[in-house]
């Protein structure tokens, strides 16, 4: 073998046998930095679009399963659906822009799948321009009144 295969697999095992150490809590900064992931894993923001007379039957179901905060917005945009024409006074007119509502969710990991599932329910029309649901991860909650942070601020 190369010298310079030995010294990848050296090092490979050296990174690996760091990563087993922080899992098993034996090395102090990586076991905090494993904590620090841990933690901001734990957190997602689901960010769904929803058609505007929706929004009682989602808000409805997700008071359903426990989900205790919501931001609400109002937006406008298109997707596949891309406007339509309305008649106005006699005039036809192209609105390119439709009405939406912007709902933005801080929960925990362990709730995505129901709170989905629940957002999908409510909002589904079968038609086109129902909406989209986006998740993504959360690094840090800070509730301003108490500074509690984390899951704890949500």
């Amino acid at each position: 073998m190369s010298r310079f295969f030995l010294a990848n697999k050296k090092s490979w095992r050296l990174n690996f046998s760091l990563c087993i150490d922080a899992i098993l809590g034996k090395n102090r900064y990586l076991s905090s930095y494993k904590s620090f992931v841990w933690k901001n894993l734990i957190m997602k923001l689901i960010t769904a679009v929803i058609k505007p007379f929706k929004l009682d039957d989602v808000r409805e179901a997700l008071a359903d399963i426990g989900v205790q905060g919501i931001t609400v917005t109002e937006v406008k945009g298109f997707g596949r659906q891309k406007g339509h024409t309305e008649l106005y006074r006699g005039a036809e007119y192209v609105v390119d822009f439709l009405p939406k509502i912007k709902l933005e969710i801080a929960i925990s990991t362990a709730m995505v799948d129901s709170t989905v599932e629940a957002i999908t329910k409510a909002a589904a029309t079968g038609k086109i321009g129902d909406g989209k649901i986006f998740i993504s991860a959360l690094d840090e909650v800070i509730r301003i009144r108490t500074g509690e942070t984390g899951e704890e601020a949500i």
